[in-house]
């Protein structure tokens, strides 16, 4: 599957369905992260969307694909900022409701400024789709996003969103790479695992939990896992190939021991 390479990486595209990255718009000393727009019959979504210092160029960016009042949703697999911080903005120019995690919801009015919040109209919170543990499937269009879970992977609410259609699963931290710039495919899965491995044995709870996830995927159809930072695995085998490797790997509280937990003198 060949992805187009601009500004932006066309994941999929039937004519009505669109699923579209935005890799490396805003460049310097923040980690490098993708952010996606998914599009159905017009209507879309935003997943991901990150900081202030993305709101910008990625509302220009979104601007050659849709238009903000077609924006019905965006959409955060977690709390970190660089996810969700720019949600005052979003609720201000946008009519888009947010989704994110029950856990989270009661945090999320600590991004509010009182100057944003004084811009809105109504209430922001009548916009919060809280999303129970289990998941929760989303209309978009005439088609669906389902949240899945991936709870402490690595935060402790944390959800991935699949899109059916396209067969892509939006992987948030899960299959992240350490990467300079994300507008390629990993080729080379055996000298990828450099780029992986720290992340995920430092940033993933544990491998119980991991398999707790592998075992779900393996019961989706699942043709692209694209992660929030670095690049994505194209095509089932090398889906596989990340599932098998993650499968085993010690992380987290595995790694855990007396050694850390010691007194610094």
């Amino acid at each position: 599957m060949a992805l187009e390479r601009t500004t932006s990486q066309v994941l999929f595209d039937n004519g009505t369905h669109k699923c579209i990255s935005f890799t490396s718009l805003v460049q310097g000393e923040g980690i490098q992260a993708n952010q996606f727009l998914i599009i159905d019959h017009g209507r879309a979504a935003v997943l991901d969307p990150g900081g202030d210092l993305t709101y910008v160029p990625l509302t220009m960016e979104l601007s050659r694909y849709t238009k903000l009042k077609n924006l019905d949703y965006v959409m955060a697999s977690h709390q970190d900022p660089d996810i969700i911080t720019s949600m005052p903005r979003w609720l201000v120019y946008t009519d888009a409701k947010i989704v994110a995690s029950k856990l989270w919801a009661r945090f999320l009015p600590h991004l509010n400024s009182a100057f944003m919040t004084d811009r809105m109209k109504g209430n922001w919170l009548d916009r919060l789709i809280e999303l129970p543990d289990p998941g929760q499937v989303i209309p978009l269009g005439e088609s669906s996003i389902v949240a899945v879970p991936a709870h402490f992977l690595h935060s402790v609410g944390n959800f991935q969103f699949y899109d059916p259609l396209a067969k892509i699963l939006f992987s948030g931290d899960m299959g992240a790479s350490i990467v300079e710039d994300g507008k390629a495919i990993v080729e080379d899965f055996d000298m990828h695992i450099a780029k992986m491995k720290g992340f995920h044995q430092r940033y993933m709870c544990c491998n119980k939990v991991i398999r707790l996830w592998v075992n779900m995927v393996r019961t989706m159809d699942v043709d692209m896992i694209v992660p929030q930072h670095g690049l994505p695995f194209v095509g089932k085998a090398k889906v596989n190939q990340f599932l098998d490797w993650v499968e085993t790997l010690e992380c987290g509280t595995d790694l855990m021991d007396e050694s850390v937990f010691s007194y610094p003198y």
